[in-house]
């Protein structure tokens, strides 16, 4: 008697919504700090954890069970990214002991932002293959890490800092719109909120 091999396969759901809303949420409430629209970072470290961190992990999860490469390696990096982030605000707050705190170095975080800016600028070249709303985002992210390492590592404060803000803010308002057509697209079965094909240069 023959065997007969029989493949099941489980369609996952598209996580480009849950975690361009992780990203919005995170960055409209840090913008409002860099903008001192509010002050402080103690109302941040909870969305920065939550929303930022975990929930764009989650999706990175359903990415990597998908085989997305791409997706899953950005929602891996930028939700470790605000993990990291929250956790060296706590260390500069003393949560971890004043011991620690006294070691803090915030140049230190400007490297960090530098490796990312590294990291985003390879993912902005793939995002030109997804579409052109998340090709902005992570033009967006680019501008932000330049604005973030360069005010953090002393270098014309004022203007890279309100580089960073303004970014930022912009991130959090094309993801919101991103998160959007992931979720209405699919829910209408047609294109309700457009964002743009890819460039189509490298494929």
């Amino acid at each position: 008697m023959s065997q007969q091999e029989i493949t099941v396969k489980h369609k996952l759901i598209d996580p480009s919504a849950i975690g361009l809303f992780g990203l919005a949420m995170v960055t409209l409430v840090a913008s409002s700090q860099k903008l001192e629209w509010t002050e402080g970072v103690g109302g941040v470290i909870p969305w920065a954890i939550f929303l930022g961190g975990i929930l764009q992990i989650v999706a990175a999860v359903y990415d990597a069970k998908e085989n997305n490469v791409f997706g899953a390696t950005a929602f891996f990096g930028y939700g470790f990214f605000w993990l990291g982030t929250a956790t060296a605000w706590l260390v500069q707050n003393g949560v971890f002991g004043k011991a620690l705190q006294a070691t803090y170095d915030p140049k230190q975080l400007g490297f960090a932002f530098i490796g990312y800016l590294i990291f985003t600028i390879f993912m902005t070249i793939g995002a030109m293959e997804t579409h052109k709303v998340l090709f902005i985002i992570f033009v967006l992210i680019d501008f932000l890490f330049i604005g973030l390492a360069l005010s953090t590592l002393g270098v014309a404060v004022d203007f890279f800092h309100m580089l960073a803000a303004i970014s930022e803010l912009l991130i959090s308002l094309f993801s919101f719109y991103g998160s959007a057509a992931a979720v209405l697209n699919k829910h209408f079965g047609r294109t309700f909120l457009p964002v743009g094909k890819p460039f189509g240069i490298f494929k």
